[in-house]
C-alpha cells in the first residue's frame, strides 16, 4: 500500500546449506500402473559423470496435477495410486469432488480386483471425504483444508488424492489460482504426496497441460501429466500407431516435474478390460519402428 514503510521477513531468509538440512529425500512412491514408475529418475555425480537412477514411482512429497479431457484415465490412474499405496501400508486421503464416497467406494474395490489386490487390506487406509456430497467443502477452501488436516492427524495420512481440483472453482475461475495455491501450501506443509486431478475444456490443445482456469494449476504444482485421446483417422496414423483406422487411442506425456528428472517423450497408454491404465512405448520408439 503507498506511504506505508516496507517490512523486512527475515524468517523468509535461509543460506542454501542450512534448507538443505531440513529438506526430505526423494524417493519414488510406486504408481500401480504399468510403464509409469521408470519415467521418473534422479541424476547422481559420479566419476564418470551425471548418471541416472529410476525414482521407481512418482516421486515423494510432489504434488503433481494429472490433466486431460473426459475418458482419458484421468480418474483410473489415481485410484490405481491409491489402491497400490494403501496396500503397501501408507493411509491415502481420496477427496471426491465428483463421485459421492459410496460410488467412489464400488470403483476403489472393482480397481482392487482387477489388480489382484485384497481389498480388506486397503478398505482400512482408504479415508474418503466426500466434497461431492457436501457442497461447504467444495464451495469454502478453509473447511475442506480444516477436514483434510483433522484426517491427516487422526489416521496420520502421507498421500492425498483430489479428484477433481477443477471443482473446487467451478464457476469462478478468476479465484483459480488463489484456490489452487491454497491447497498447494496445504500439502506442503503436511509434507503430502498428491496428485490432483484437473478436468481440460475440450477446446483446449489435447496435449498442453492448460487446464480449467488457464495455467493455474500446471504453473504452481510440482509437476503435470498431460493425457489425450485421439482417432487413427489416416494411412499415416495406421502405419506409426499400428492400429486401424477409426480406432481410439490414448497419448500420455510427463509435462514437467520440479523435483526429480523425468521422461519427456508421450507414449502410447492403454486402458484394459478391466480398467486398468498400463503407459506403453514412445511415440519416438515407434516413430523408428514404422521406417
Amino acid at each position: 500500500m503507498e506511504g506505508k514503510k516496507a517490512e523486512i521477513i527475515k524468517d523468509a531468509i535461509f543460506l542454501l546449506k542450512a534448507a538443505g538440512e531440513n529438506a526430505p529425500e526423494i524417493k519414488g512412491l510406486p504408481s500401480g500402473i504399468e510403464g509409469l514408475d521408470e519415467l521418473f529418475f534422479t541424476t547422481k555425480l559420479t566419476p564418470k559423470g551425471p548418471q541416472k537412477t529410476p525414482l521407481g514411482g512418482f516421486p515423494q512429497y510432489a504434488v503433481m496435477n494429472l490433466t486431460g479431457i473426459s475418458d482419458t484415465g484421468k480418474s483410473l490412474m489415481v485410484e490405481q495410486f491409491a489402491i497400490t499405496q494403501a496396500n503397501n501400508g501408507l493411509p491415502v486421503a481420496f477427496i471426491t469432488v465428483e463421485t459421492p464416497a459410496t460410488f467412489l467406494a464400488v470403483s476403489l474395490k472393482n480397481r482392487a480386483q482387477a489388480m489382484g489386490i485384497d481389498y480388506e487390506r486397503v478398505e482400512e487406509r482408504i479415508i474418503i471425504i466426500d466434497a461431492a456430497s457436501y457442497s461447504i467443502l467444495r464451495e469454502e477452501i478453509p473447511t475442506l483444508l480444516a477436514t483434510l488436516a483433522h484426517s491427516i492427524k487422526r489416521y496420520h495420512i502421507k498421500v492425498t488424492i483430489i479428484d477433481s481440483i477443477t471443482g473446487l472453482f467451478e464457476a469462478k475461475e478468476m479465484f483459480a489460482r488463489s484456490i489452487v495455491r491454497q491447497v498447494f501450501n496445504f500439502m506442503k506443509k503436511w509434507y503430502q504426496t498428491a496428485l490432483f486431478v484437473s478436468q481440460k475444456r475440450s477446446g483446449h490443445e489435447e496435449l498442453s497441460a492448460e487446464a480449467a482456469g488457464g495455467y493455474a494449476v500446471s504453473h504452481i504444482l510440482d509437476g503435470a501429466i498431460v493425457l489425450s485421446k485421439k482417432v487413427i483417422a489416416s494411412t499415416h496414423d495406421e502405419r506409426l500407431f499400428k492400429r486401424p483406422i477409426g480406432e481410439l487411442i490414448r497419448l500420455f506425456r510427463i509435462d514437467g516435474c520440479r523435483l526429480c528428472g523425468h521422461d519427456i517423450d508421450t507414449h502410447l497408454m492403454e486402458i484394459g478390460e478391466t480398467g486398468l491404465v498400463k503407459i506403453g512405448p514412445s511415440l519416438k520408439h515407434l516413430g523408428k519402428q514404422s521406417l
